[in-house]
Order: C-alpha cells, then structure tokens, then sequence
C-alpha cells in the first residue's frame, strides 16, 4: 500500500475525470490525502473524502498566498479553481465546521510563503523605507495567520501540513515558540531548504515531504541525512509530474516514482521505503 500524502484532487484540474481517477488510485493501492489551499478547495476536500469508506482523506487550511493582506493582488491559478480576487479572511468557525468530518486528518496546507513580497527598492532611500514597511506587514499578516491556524490544529488535535517557501527561519523561529516541548505533530511538504533547516525541524519532531520537485533540484544530501521514519512521500500534483511519468498530467499514482528515487538515493529498496513512508503516514494523520 502506497500513500499520496499531499494532492489537489479537489482543484478544478480533475473536475472532469475526478472520480475515475480516484478509482484508478484506489485499485492500484494508492491512499490520497487532498489537501485545502482556502475554503472552498478545503470544503472541496472533504466533500471528496466523504464519498469514500477508505483511503482518501482531507486536509484543511488557508494557505498563506490566498490570504487577503489589502497589500498585493492574489495571483489566480486556472488549474485551482474558483479564487476570490481579493482574497480571504480567515474564519476559524468555518474551518471547524468542516473539521466534524472523521476525514479530516489535518490542518494544512498552510505556512508562510514570502516569494510574492512586495519588493524592496534601493531606488531611494524613501522608496526602500516605504517598501520595508510593505514587506514588514505582509510577512506579519501571514505570520499572525498561521498562529490562528496552530492554535486551532492544537485545539482540534490535529498535525499541520506546513507550506513554507522563502520563510523557513521565520517557521522555524514560529515553530520552535508554539511546539516548544517538543511533541509537535506535522511535515513540512515539499521541502527544498537547506540541510540546517531539514534539520531544526528534524529536532523539533516534524516530517519532511517530498514530491516531484527532487528531480529538479538537488535535494539528494538531505534524503540521505533524513531518517527513513521521518519521510513523507507525495505528489502535490496537478503540479511538479516527474519527468518520467507518462500521463501528460500530474497525478497520485506518480507517488510511485517519488517512492523509487527515495530509494535509490537511500539505497534501499522499493518496498522498503514504500512500506516505512505508508506507517509513517499513517501513525502522523491517525489513519
């Protein structure tokens, strides 16, 4: 059994073909857990979820890129679906809501994401004070995000799927504050940081994920120094396919090829990283 630990089945990429596709995951043993970017992608998730007795789970959060800051216009994303211009306030009431369902298995995928900044320009010294001040208080509004996000995945015992690019010392800095007795629960998905930052968060309990990225950058010293117990497997698709698979769109049963280049850079062989990533998903998410 194989475990996709982070999808988007529940974007508007698979509105046509979403229900096959999940029947062709489930019959070649690939359990998915779809993870919510906002509301509507969140509520989505557990829509889906529903529909199923096993092996297809829901995560729930905004993610910190649809948050409306009032600072930069919310980049739309087709493959997504149905975003608001404006973005979204958060509501932690509706979020709990949808928490009710036994399916949800985690608050995520949320983080802090600082690649849309605005930019700081050495135009002007006016410029530059301006532009700092921009920059300051929308990493604030992200980082005040995500502690109502903590405080309800603590209140709901929940793990967190973390998203984090561009922000890793400021996660990290978060992280060491709210899970200081060290029995934090949750994975830091897709991760492309460093080797000290894999492992801060190595030490303070947490998971690593990874996807499809690791065929496009060198990640491979730090899937060796991570410890087998302490890896996640995923997908992220419709985004990142490796490049060998075949179907022309990014999908869950490309976990496969995730699971093979663990392996090989670990030495080991398949089934043993597939069977250590699929205990390891199920004893984070309680599935």
């Amino acid at each position: 059994m194989l475990i996709d630990t982070h999808a988007h089945l529940n974007f508007a990429a698979f509105n046509n073909d979403r229900e096959e596709m999940i029947k062709k995951c489930l019959d070649n043993n690939v359990w998915i857990i779809n993870a919510g970017t906002k509301y509507e992608t969140s509520k989505k998730a557990v829509e889906i979820a529903n529909k199923w007795k096993e092996g297809v789970y829901a995560a729930i959060g905004l993610h910190p890129i649809h948050l409306a800051t009032g600072i930069i216009k919310v980049k739309t994303d087709p493959a997504e679906g149905g975003f608001t211009a404006k973005g979204e306030c958060f509501c932690i009431l509706k979020y709990k809501k949808l928490a009710q369902s036994s399916k949800v298995v985690a608050i995520g995928e949320i983080g802090l994401d600082y690649y849309y900044a605005p930019q700081i320009s050495k135009d002007s010294f006016s410029n530059t004070e301006q532009a700092q001040k921009r920059f300051d208080l929308f990493c604030r509004k992200q980082k005040e995000l995500l502690l109502e996000q903590i405080k309800l995945a603590k209140e709901l015992n929940l793990p967190i799927i973390f998203h984090c690019r561009k922000a890793h010392q400021d996660l990290i800095k978060i992280l060491k504050a709210e899970f200081s007795d060290l029995s934090s629960k949750g994975v830091v998905h897709c991760f492309t940081g460093r080797w000290k930052e894999a492992e801060e968060y190595l030490k303070m309990g947490f998971y690593l994920g990874f996807n499809g990225i690791i065929f496009k950058l060198d990640l491979k010293e730090i899937i060796k120094k991570t410890p087998l117990e302490r890896i996640l497997v995923e997908t992220d698709c419709p985004y990142l396919k490796p490049p060998e698979f075949p179907e022309e769109r990014n999908n869950p049963l490309a976990v496969k090829l995730i699971i093979q280049r663990v392996a090989e850079i670990k030495n080991l062989n398949f089934q043993t990283v597939a069977e250590a990533t699929f205990k390891n998903a199920k004893e984070l998410f309680g599935i």
